[in-house]
C-alpha cells in the first residue's frame, strides 16, 4: 500500500464572506488528483494551506509527513509549487532564477531544466518581464519540476495560455507521470485538462468537499438515460438518480448510479430505452453541484 503524501482532516479555514468547511482527504504517493471546482470555491485556500502559506483555523495537515504548518520549511524542500499568479522577480532573467533555484534545493537537475528550456521554447538570457504570460507559465513549471520535488502542487496552471502553449504544458507533465513516486495535485475549473491527466477527482463546492474518488469509477458512475414512457407504461424508480428532464413521454434521466441492471429494470416496466448516454467530467460536476445546491441552498 502506498504511503500518503497528503493527509487532510476536518480542514476548515474563515474568512469575512467564505469558509473552508471540514476538508478531509487523503492522496497517495503516486497519485494524479484531478481538483475541480468554481472559481472561489476553495481549490486556491486548500493548496495554500497545504503549502503552509495560510494556517488553518481548525483540522490537522500532514505533507510528505510533516504537519503544516509547524513544518513547511523541510516539507518545502520536496514540494513543487505554481499557481496562475505565481510571481518571478522581472528584472532577472530565467537564467538567474534556475541558479538561485538550483542553489536551494539539492535535487535540481540541470540536464532536464536545459530539455525543458528547448521543449517549451524559453531563452535562458531573457529576463522575465519580457516574456508573455504563456512564457511566464513555463518558466514558472520549468522551475518546479527541475527541482524533480516529490508532490507538485498545480493551482489553475493552464488558464490564460494559448492552445498551443496549452498542449505543450499538458504533455510535459503527463511525461512527468510517469515517475510512480511524484504525486500531483491539480486544481482547475477547466475539466478537459483535469480528465487528461488525472487518476483521482475531488470536486469542491461553496468550501466542502462533496466528491472524492477514482476517476475511472466515476464516469462509469454516471450516465444520461432517455426513456420513451408509452401511456400504459410508469416511469421506474431508479438508483440515484440526480435529474429528470425531457417530457413525461420522453424522459431524460441522470443517475450517479448507473449499472447494466438500470436497463433491465426499466425494459421490464415497459419502457423503450432509447440510449444510454456517458457524461464528460464537466457535465457530472455540474449536475453534482446543482442537485446539492437544491438541497443544501447557500
Amino acid at each position: 500500500m502506498n504511503e500518503l503524501s497528503v493527509r487532510m482532516e476536518g480542514v476548515s479555514k474563515r474568512y469575512a464572506h467564505f469558509l473552508l468547511d471540514h476538508i478531509s482527504l487523503e492522496l497517495p504517493e503516486g497519485s494524479i488528483l484531478g481538483f475541480i471546482g468554481a472559481n472561489g470555491a476553495g481549490k486556491s485556500t486548500t493548496i495554500r494551506i497545504l503549502m503552509g502559506l495560510v494556517r488553518q483555523d481548525g483540522g490537522s495537515v500532514e505533507v510528505l509527513g510533516h504537519r503544516m504548518p509547524a513544518e513547511q520549511t523541510a516539507a518545502k524542500l520536496d514540494i513543487g509549487y505554481v499557481s496562475e499568479d505565481m510571481r518571478l522577480y522581472g528584472a532577472a532573467t530565467l537564467a538567474w532564477h534556475m541558479n538561485f533555484i538550483a542553489s536551494i534545493y539539492p535535487r535540481w537537475n540541470q540536464a532536464y531544466a536545459d530539455a525543458l528550456l528547448g521543449r517549451f521554447d524559453l531563452k535562458p538570457q531573457q529576463k522575465i518581464k519580457g516574456l508573455s504570460h504563456g512564457q511566464r507559465v513555463k518558466a514558472a513549471i520549468l522551475l518546479a519540476l527541475a527541482r524533480e520535488p516529490r508532490l507538485l502542487l498545480l493551482d489553475e496552471p493552464t488558464t490564460g495560455l494559448d492552445p498551443v502553449a496549452r498542449r505543450e504544458v499538458l504533455a510535459e507533465l503527463m511525461a512527468v507521470l510517469t515517475d510512480e513516486h511524484r504525486t500531483i495535485l491539480f486544481s482547475s475549473h477547466n475539466t478537459l485538462d483535469v480528465e487528461q491527466i488525472s487518476d483521482r477527482i475531488a470536486f469542491i463546492d461553496r468550501g466542502r468537499l462533496i466528491a472524492l474518488e477514482d476517476k475511472e469509477d466515476l464516469l462509469d458512475r454516471w450516465r444520461r438515460i432517455r426513456l420513451l414512457v408509452p401511456p400504459s407504461a410508469v416511469l421506474p424508480q431508479l438508483p440515484g438518480v440526480v435529474e429528470i428532464s425531457g417530457s413525461e413521454r420522453l424522459p431524460v434521466i441522470t443517475t450517479s448510479e448507473f449499472n447494466p441492471a438500470v436497463v433491465s429494470l426499466c425494459k421490464d416496466r415497459g419502457t423503450t430505452v432509447q440510449s444510454v448516454d456517458p457524461m464528460t467530467l464537466e457535465e457530472i460536476f455540474v449536475a453534482n453541484v446543482q442537485s446539492r445546491r437544491e438541497l443544501q441552498p447557500a
